[in-house]
């Protein structure tokens, strides 16, 4: 028998068991995975709520964003995207939360790539030429063990071709989970909560700001004055998440 037959046959069966001791289900609905299906099945996967963000520059989550960063007309127009519509009463919320609160590095890596094949494909995006991942504090790093918007932006970064600077920010303090705080109470408690690390700046014409979901965009406005502060005011600082909040 061919040997790479019988390493396929072998493959299938531990699949196969594995299915049986540790069932493989949707990340959205729950219901199991067939053999052929990923993270998602095939129902969820092709109503996953994709935004369509990625090909126009003006979207509401971009007039959203450059609402709260634009501070001098002749200054780039921060380009904005996500992968689908984040919805508080949709299990697609479930995708960036596998992530975050589950350590499902699978199901994140998997929405990431999606993510950056989106990016990769637009226009709007061709020139990124630094991704940036929006940092945790040191102490919740440590306790999480990893950052979630970096393992987002390394499969961000790698479709776009362009260098991940994971240590570029740094939070200078501390801050409350955003989860359950009004808009202006997010707003004042990331103010300020962002720096760059010392050291050589790397040079970059189109940085992209990555992070999980974009809520009301305050900590991913906060990074963005961090970095504007330090780089040419021609620079344009756009963002990614996978998921968005609507208004």
């Amino acid at each position: 028998m061919d040997p790479r037959l019988t390493g396929l046959t072998l493959k299938t069966s531990l699949s196969a068991l594995l299915d049986l001791v540790l069932p493989r289900v949707c990340v959205v609905c729950g219901n199991p995975l067939l053999p052929q299906e990923r993270h998602l099945c095939s129902e969820c996967l092709s109503d996953l709520p994709e935004t369509r963000y990625f090909t126009l520059g003006h979207n509401p989550m971009a007039d959203r964003f450059n609402a709260k960063v634009q501070v001098d007309e002749y200054e780039p127009y921060a380009y904005a995207a996500a992968l689908y519509h984040y919805r508080a009463d949709a299990g697609y919320k479930r995708i960036s939360q596998a992530l975050k609160y589950h350590r499902d590095f699978g199901t994140g890596r998997w929405a990431a790539r999606l993510l950056g094949a989106r990016l990769a494909a637009s226009p709007l995006y061709a020139d990124v030429d630094l991704v940036v991942p929006v940092p945790l504090h040191w102490t919740r790093h440590w306790r999480r063990g990893y950052n979630q918007a970096a393992v987002i932006a390394r499969e961000v970064a790698r479709a776009l071709g362009a260098p991940c600077a994971e240590r570029l920010l740094r939070r200078c303090r501390r801050t409350r989970s955003q989860t359950r705080l009004s808009g202006e109470a997010k707003a004042a408690n990331v103010a300020g909560a962002f720096a760059l690390r010392g050291g050589r700046l790397p040079q970059a014409r189109h940085i992209l700001l990555v992070d999980d979901v974009f809520t009301t965009g305050a900590t991913l406005a906060a990074c963005h004055r961090a970095l504007r502060t330090a780089f040419r005011p021609d620079t344009r600082i756009s963002v990614a998440t996978l998921g968005a909040v609507g208004e």
